[in-house]
C-alpha cells in the first residue's frame, strides 16, 4: 500500500477496476433485473457495469425492459460515481469526514481531476460537487415540467425520467429509459436542448469551465488549456453540425422529413450528444455512410480534460494542430495566442494521440477476427465509441458474441483510465537530466 501511495497514479486504474467489479456484483443480484430469476449473466452485468462506471452508456440489453427499477437506480448511481471519478468521490468523502486533505490525498485527487495545482483542492472539490448538482437539478426541473405538462406523465414518473436522463447527460453516460433513445423526442427542443447543453457543460472539464466562468469578460487572459478547450469545442460543434446537416439534409430516414428548424435541432443535438454522451436523436443505422467518419472522428477527439468525457481530448487535438501549423510554417516555437507551449506538453499530446490510435486499430482488428461478416466501418465505429466512452452504436454491440462484448468492455475501461493514467504518469515522472547527448537530425518523410 505504501508503494501505491508513493505513486498515486497507480490507484486510478485500481480504483476504477474495483468499482467495476463491485458494480458487476450488484447488477448480478436477482433484484436488479425484471425477468431473470438468478440475476443477470456475468458478461451482461460486467459490460453494463463497465459502461456505467466509464460513463459510456453502451448497452447489450434493452435497458428499460431488462433492468428493474432497482437495477436502473444502480446504473444511475454508478454513472454518477464514474462521472465524478472514483478518486474525486473518495476525496469528497475524506473532506466531509476529516475536513482536511493531506498532500497525499491531494495528489490522489490531482491524478483523477487533472487540476492545475494543489493549493485549492478543498475549494475545488466543493465547487465540483455544487456544479454537478446545480446542473443536474436544472436539467431535471425543465424536463420534469415538460414531461408532466406536455406528455401527461404522472409527476413521479416525470421526475424519475428527468433525473435519470439528467445524470446521464451531464456525466455523458448515454443510458436511456426509452428503448429507442431520444427518438420519440426528436422534435421537442424542451427535451433535447437541456440534455444537449448539459452534455456540453459536463464535457468541457472543470478547470476550463471554472476559469471561463470566472473570467468570462476577458477570454484573452484565459490559460492555453482553457482557450483550446472552449474555442475548440465550439468549433467542433459548429463545423460538425453543419457537415452533418449537409450530409443528412435530404435523407428521408433521418432529418429529411423535418422542417428547417427541426433539421438544425436534430443535427446539432445528435452531433453534440453523439460525440460524447451516446444518446440517439437520429437513428444511427439510418445515417448516410458519409456521416460515419464525422462521428467517428468527433468521438475519438472527445471532450475537455478533467471532464466526464473520454477520447484523446479537445486540448490534445488542437495542440497537435498548432504543432503541425508551426512545423509547416517553419516556426521554432509552438504558440497559442501569446503563449509558447512547452515541448513536454507537445510530446505528451503526441504520445496520448498515437497510443489511442494504436488502441483503436488493434481493437478493430481484434473485433473483426472474433466476429464474422462484420462491415469494417461498423467495427471501427463500435470500437471507437467504446474506447472514447461515447456510447453511440450502430446496433452491432447487442448482437456480438460474449468474447467480443468483453473486448469492448476492456476498451471502455482502457479508454477511461488509459489516457488519464498515462498523461498523469508522464507529468509526475518528468525528470531533468544534467546532460544532453549530441544532436542529430534523421531524414523524415
Amino acid at each position: 500500500m505504501r508503494r501505491l501511495l508513493r505513486h498515486p497514479v497507480r490507484l486510478v486504474p485500481i480504483g476504477f477496476l474495483v468499482a467495476i467489479l463491485l458494480s458487476t456484483a450488484a447488477l448480478m443480484l436477482p433484484l436488479a433485473t425484471i425477468e431473470e430469476e438468478k440475476g443477470a449473466p456475468f458478461v451482461t452485468a460486467l459490460f453494463t457495469a463497465t459502461s456505467a462506471i466509464s460513463v459510456t452508456g453502451m448497452a447489450v440489453t434493452d435497458t428499460p425492459h431488462y433492468w428493474s427499477g432497482f437495477g436502473l437506480a444502480l446504473i444511475t448511481i454508478f454513472t454518477q460515481i464514474g462521472g465524478l471519478g472514483i478518486l474525486t468521490g473518495a476525496a469528497l468523502v475524506i473532506l466531509t469526514v476529516s475536513r482536511q486533505l493531506g498532500v497525499r490525498n491531494r495528489l490522489l485527487v490531482q491524478a483523477e481531476s487533472a487540476e492545475y495545482g494543489l493549493a485549492d483542492v478543498r475549494r475545488l472539490l466543493l465547487r465540483i460537487a455544487a456544479t454537478v448538482l446545480a446542473c443536474e437539478a436544472a436539467i431535471t426541473v425543465i424536463i420534469t415540467g415538460r414531461l408532466w405538462l406536455a406528455y401527461d406523465y404522472p409527476p413521479g414518473r416525470a421526475l424519475w425520467s428527468a433525473t435519470f436522463h439528467a445524470v446521464q447527460a451531464f456525466n455523458n453516460g448515454g443510458f436511456s429509459l426509452y428503448s429507442h433513445g431520444l427518438l420519440d423526442f426528436s422534435r421537442d427542443a424542451w427535451i433535447l436542448l437541456p440534455l444537449t447543453f448539459g452534455s456540453i457543460i459536463g464535457g468541457l472539464g472543470f478547470p476550463a469551465l471554472f476559469e471561463a466562468a470566472r473570467a468570462w469578460r476577458r477570454p484573452i487572459h484565459w490559460a492555453v488549456a482553457t482557450k483550446l478547450t472552449i474555442w475548440g469545442t465550439l468549433a467542433l460543434l459548429v463545423v460538425g453540425s453543419v457537415i452533418l446537416l449537409i450530409a443528412e439534409w435530404t435523407n428521408p430516414e433521418s432529418i429529411g422529413p423535418h422542417g428547417i428548424p427541426g433539421k438544425i435541432l436534430n443535427a446539432f443535438s445528435q452531433l453534440a450528444l453523439g460525440r460524447s454522451a451516446g444518446f440517439e436523436v437520429i437513428p444511427t443505422t439510418a445515417l448516410r455512410e458519409e456521416s460515419y467518419p464525422l462521428l467517428i472522428a468527433l468521438m475519438f477527439i472527445g471532450g475537455g480534460s478533467a471532464s466526464t468525457t473520454g477520447g484523446i481530448k479537445v486540448t490534445t487535438f488542437f495542440l497537435l494542430a498548432y504543432v503541425i501549423r508551426a512545423e509547416l510554417r517553419g516556426e521554432p516555437d509552438v504558440t497559442v495566442g501569446q503563449r509558447r507551449v512547452a515541448t513536454s506538453s507537445q510530446r505528451q499530446a503526441l504520445t496520448v494521440a498515437l497510443l489511442s490510435v494504436a488502441m483503436v486499430v488493434l481493437g478493430t482488428f481484434t473485433l473483426i477476427l472474433i466476429t464474422e461478416h462484420v462491415a469494417f466501418y461498423r467495427a471501427v465505429f463500435e470500437v471507437t465509441s467504446a474506447f472514447s466512452t461515447a456510447g453511440l452504436t450502430v446496433g452491432l454491440v447487442s448482437a456480438l458474441p460474449p468474447d467480443a462484448q468483453l473486448l469492448l468492455a476492456a476498451l471502455m475501461y482502457i479508454g477511461r483510465v488509459g489516457p488519464l493514467t498515462l498523461g498523469s504518469a508522464i507529468a509526475l515522472n518528468t525528470r531533468r537530466r544534467l546532460y544532453r547527448y549530441p544532436e542529430e537530425q534523421p531524414i523524415v518523410g
